[in-house]
């Protein structure tokens, strides 16, 4: 009796058997591959009623999660780090997204140019241009420089002076004033170029520091003024919007492209709700908090048009030539950020 008819049945068989093998382990690798998680990482509290960047990660979630396969993990409050933590980690691919704002620039420079003093007259002309083509193309410029992708925009607000000494209407009356500005040289330049003092200080030790009169003033959104109640220790509030802070949606390139089309497009549309919600809150808190603010006790100016020409004729000079030294080649940033604010200003 031949054997031969029974080895090539045994072969076929196995055939069949691999063939099933590599078939379920491709269906497997898809299946796994549409139940990829995202991290989604920010330094904000995770409450969304409150929080711009926790109402920015919720309805991020909420969206994907319903569109796709994908999960989406929340990590807020700084759990993973500090904004520079966060993007390197979304740069080595341990987080997927960061929600981060000024520290950004760290990583591309140009960023820098959007916290250039008194450069947005109103919160629909920043929308305009960030959304627009300048904020496209500063998108693909920093996607080339850090392999992070620039999924949306969000915002951080635009940060105000306070003070426990005088009303502020003009930059004379900052002469000699003692202000706490974040460590970064821009912010430096602008509170010297105004006539004030700036103090370099660290965020925990701001309190103490306006208690104990080691600085007569702070500059933050009016949300963060709020809700650190800086009005215990400060009597005067000027409405100057001296920087508009941005907030950038980031994810690894790698990672996004890893996804499919249809998870591509449904992570972008995410993310712009998400900005777009993040910029509502962000709104929203800074209307109602200058009304708390005003019930508090402290006293409010507002600067004329004439008044904020002036704010804006001190501190962009200096900044600008200070930036274009530092951007070199990137300088070019300044000149095309001011012509989409002309632009977008145009039609407001």
């Amino acid at each position: 009796m031949s054997l031969r008819p029974m080895f090539s049945l045994q072969k076929t068989s196995m055939k069949r058997t691999l063939t099933v093998a590599i078939t379920t382990a491709a269906l497997f690798s898809a299946a796994h591959a549409s139940a990829q998680t995202l991290r989604f990482a920010h330094v904000d509290p995770d409450d969304w009623t409150t929080s711009k960047k926790g109402a920015a990660g919720q309805v991020f979630k909420n969206l994907v999660e319903a569109e796709t396969d994908l999960t989406v993990e929340l990590y807020p409050a700084g759990s993973l780090g500090g904004e520079t933590e966060l993007i390197e980690g979304a740069q080595d691919g341990t987080i997927s997204i960061a929600m981060v704002s000024g520290a950004y620039a760290n990583f591309c420079p140009a960023v820098a140019v959007t916290d250039i003093p008194y450069t947005f007259p109103s919160a629909p002309v920043a929308w305009e241009v960030m959304d627009g083509e300048f904020g496209t193309a500063l998108a693909e410029h920093c996607l080339e420089q850090t392999g992070l992708r620039t999924l949306a925009y969000g915002e951080t607000g635009f940060r105000h002076f306070t003070n426990s000494v005088r009303p502020i209407h003009t930059p004379e009356d900052m002469r000699g004033l003692k202000f706490r500005v974040q460590t970064i040289p821009l912010y430096l330049e602008m509170v010297n170029a105004l006539g004030g003092v700036p103090q370099g200080i660290a965020w925990g030790e701001v309190p103490t520091a306006l208690a104990t009169g080691v600085v007569d003033g702070q500059e933050n959104p009016i949300s963060v003024i709020y809700g650190n109640n800086f009005y215990e220790f400060q009597d005067y509030l000027t409405l100057d919007r001296h920087v508009y802070g941005v907030d950038h949606i980031l994810i690894n390139d790698e990672i996004f492209q890893s996804l499919s089309e249809e998870e591509q497009a449904a992570v972008k549309r995410a993310a712009v709700v998400a900005g777009t919600t993040g910029r509502a809150i962000q709104q929203f808190n800074s209307a109602e908090g200058i009304t708390k603010l005003q019930a508090e006790g402290m006293e409010i100016t507002q600067p004329t048009a004439e008044q904020m020409e002036a704010f804006r004729e001190a501190a962009q000079p200096p900044v600008q030539a200070y930036l274009r030294n530092e951007l070199g080649d990137d300088a070019e940033w300044i000149d095309r950020l001011s012509s989409a604010v002309d632009d977008a200003s145009s039609r407001f």
